[in-house]
């Protein structure tokens, strides 16, 4: 520290200290590729031992039986006890992406260990946000599956069902995320900081399958179903995983040969499987059309000679971990794909040789449940080597152009120039013309741009290029058009072709935007319920509004009435009534005035809580609010609990008028600490409808606090 200097804005000296001082999370060591190509390469490879330390610590060895270990802070006892006695019996795993893919292996595996004793399902979180939800969740435990923590649709879904009661545990890889914040559990992948620098995630995946097959026999074993023994295997055969990925990586020059031999020449590719390979097939798909920049389609193997066999397609078949009969169903089903004119490729476990496939990829044999983990891993290296065979197929066309570059740069004039490009363009294109006649361009050059380029490389290195040129283009044939035409024609053929690998076009490693769900979780509540059944229109409740009703709505035990108004200016009048409101007599219906609390709401447009100074009934006035004017109010007649829990009656307070906030500050300042646990001492009505500075009082006075409750009962 002594050799830092430094100075404020306003140039005074400011000395470092030890506490300026912040470890970083991630180094350049994290981030550094090391030797390899790509960083997708990289994370491929590190993918064992990324998987490693995700069960590392968390199996034991308990009398020769493997059991799990995940302590509190993962799995609460609150969500183990819960699931003991059945209070939790649905679980909802969660997640987008491929995140969402790893979910469903989770959910594939306690399914198969629950034995249907739990409803087990797993969706992306936008489907359960949009049409999954219910307004009494306590009896569903949600498994929110994410790299980041910042997913923002998988964020705002748990949101909603944490607001439902439903209990959370997120599969995070990041440390300190919005999600670790949001879940009441949280089992980190990996060692919690595991980085991934491509786009295309690979090893964040397989982390999340252990973290979920973990997980998957934690909450069987503490809701007291499947076996010890079932439980046992799983394990095993998930603690001998990494050394089985490591197998399959020492094949990778085999997966490249039928990558670059088959993937270049066709233009329609599917992936399938079926089972638990039905996961590999989801999470392949995705990083083929990521690295290849395709349109996938995704199908259960034997229903893929039903669907779109018509385009002759590349088929990826996930078949690992496949025995018996299924085994030979899908070998069939690989005889009709080749019958058909398809290319199916596919991967099966060592010592499969049935297949009539255009290429084998073997893999180890593991649990048949986690078979589809190699599957995964071989489409993985597939794709990255897929996408090298696709970018490598422009390498003669960028030579092309550095080759006219240089032209350009050499020549004095563009006659020389074009002299200059027409004896280094021969080869290249005649490679050019070679390939497509192989069919190499077959699968992302668009005949268009085939057509321009092969027609402008002919042009160049014809005899006479400019006659050439002219007639075909009907241009002024010139050496700088002609060039001009030829780079342009060139790019684009490369821009076509270009697979960068770590990165993808259209596409971003952290999605920070998504849904916003803004009327889940408020439409729904008894309170804003009653606001539209007195007639109110969802076009004039604003959001704000319907947020406060929704706050508002654990307090209320019961409405029992309401009056709407139509406000002109500063004139109200009464248009409807129901319930206790029709036994009552209005100021209104003498004195059309608007003023009071109702010209406090019309003005500032705010969901507000009042008692009548005259009955003492306890009210809420909504403002209906159009073109930014406040056009009428529903009142409704409400009687509120007597008293709620402290943490219930903290989420009211917070939401209304931020009156939670106000007391605090009120307290804190007099008296240094404020004791939440008085929230649940107090009537709900005395904390909603008196003034802060009031409230605050019986912090101040124990006594007179509880004497004064007494008092409102």
């Amino acid at each position: 520290l002594e050799g830092i200097s430094r100075l404020t804005y306003g140039g005074v000296a400011s000395t470092a200290t030890a506490d300026d001082v912040v470890t970083a999370e991630i180094t350049t060591r994290d981030i550094d590729r090391g030797d390899a190509p790509h960083f997708l390469l990289k994370e491929i490879t590190e993918s064992p031992a990324s998987m490693r330390k995700t069960l590392r610590a968390k199996i034991s060895d308990l009398d020769g039986r493997l059991r799990v270990e995940l302590g509190d802070l993962a799995f609460p006892a609150a969500i183990a006890d819960r699931l003991k006695s059945g209070e939790l019996s649905r679980i909802r795993v969660i997640g987008q992406g491929t995140a969402a893919v790893a979910g469903q292996s989770m959910a594939a595996v306690l399914d198969e260990l629950a034995q249907g004793t739990l409803d087990v399902d797993a969706l992306t979180a936008t489907e359960m946000s949009g049409f999954n939800l219910r307004l009494d969740m306590r009896d569903t435990l949600a498994i929110a599956v994410s790299q980041s923590g910042t997913t923002t649709d998988t964020n705002r879904t748990v949101d909603l069902l944490r607001s439902r009661g439903a209990w959370v545990i997120g599969i995070v890889n990041r440390r300190g995320s919005d999600l670790t914040d949001k879940a009441d559990g949280v089992l980190y992948t990996s060692d919690g900081r595991d980085v991934e620098m491509s786009v295309a995630s690979t090893k964040a995946f397989y982390s999340q399958v252990a973290a979920g097959v973990l997980l998957a026999c934690a909450i069987s074993d503490a809701a007291g179903v499947g076996t010890d023994e079932r439980r046992h295997q799983l394990l095993e055969s998930l603690r001998s995983l990494p050394d089985a990925m490591n197998v399959v990586l020492e094949g990778r020059s085999h997966i490249a040969d039928a990558a670059h031999r088959l993937a270049p020449t066709k233009r329609y590719w599917a992936v399938v499987g079926s089972g638990p390979n039905k996961v590999a097939a989801e999470e392949v798909r995705i990083k083929l059309s990521e690295l290849c920049y395709k349109s996938i389609a995704c199908d259960v193997t034997e229903d893929k000679k039903h669907i779109d066999l018509s385009s002759e397609p590349l088929i990826l078949v996930c078949a690992a971990g496949l025995s018996g009969g299924t085994a030979s169903d899908v070998v069939k089903e690989v005889a009709i794909f080749r019958a058909h004119k398809a290319t199916p490729i596919v991967i099966a476990s060592e010592g499969e040789h049935r297949f009539d496939a255009s290429a084998l990829i073997t893999v180890p044999s593991v649990d048949p449940a986690l078979g589809f983990v190699l599957s995964a891993m071989a489409g993985h290296l597939f794709g990255y080597e897929a996408a090298l065979a696709i970018d490598g197929s422009a390498h003669p066309l960028h030579q092309a152009r550095l080759e006219i570059e240089r032209a350009a740069a050499e020549s004095a004039t563009g006659a020389e120039m074009l002299e200059r490009a027409q004896v280094s363009l021969r080869p290249l294109a005649e490679t050019f013309f070679d390939d497509i006649r192989t069919d190499r361009y077959n699968g992302h050059l668009e005949a268009s741009t085939a057509v321009e380029l092969a027609g402008m490389l002919r042009n160049v290195v014809s005899e006479r290029p400019l006659e050439a040129y002219g007639i075909e283009s009907g241009k002024v044939a010139t050496p700088s058009n002609l060039i001009d035409d030829l780079l342009a024609a060139l790019t684009q053929a490369i821009d076509e072709l270009t697979r960068p690998i770590d990165a993808i076009k259209h596409q971003a490693k952290t999605v920070t935007v998504g849904i916003s769900r803004s009327d889940e979780g408020v439409l729904d509540r008894p309170l804003v319920q009653a606001v539209l059944n007195a007639g109110a229109g969802r076009d004039v409740l604003a959001y704000r509004v319907l947020k406060a009703l929704a706050d508002l709505d654990p307090a209320v035990a019961e409405v029992t009435g309401f009056t709407r108004y139509r406000i002109d200016r500063n004139t109200i009048a009464i248009i409807d009534r129901g319930g206790l409101s029709r036994e009552l007599r209005s100021r209104v219906d003498t004195n059309p005035a608007l003023v009071g609390t109702k010209r406090r709401v019309a003005n500032e447009r705010e969901v507000v809580v009042a008692r009548g100074r005259r009955d003492s009934r306890t009210v809420i006035l909504v403002p209906e609010i159009k073109g930014g004017e406040c056009t009428g109010i529903t009142l409704l007649q409400v009687r509120f609990h007597d008293r709620l829990p402290a943490p219930a009656m903290r989420a009211v307070l917070a939401g209304y008028d931020r009156r939670y906030d106000r007391l605090v500050d009120w307290v804190t300042e007099t008296e240094g600490e404020f004791d939440e646990s008085r929230l649940g001492e107090l009537p709900v009505e005395v904390l909603l409808t008196e003034s802060i500075s009031d409230v605050a009082g019986l912090w101040l006075q124990g006594t007179a606090a509880s004497g004064r409750s007494s008092g409102e009962d």
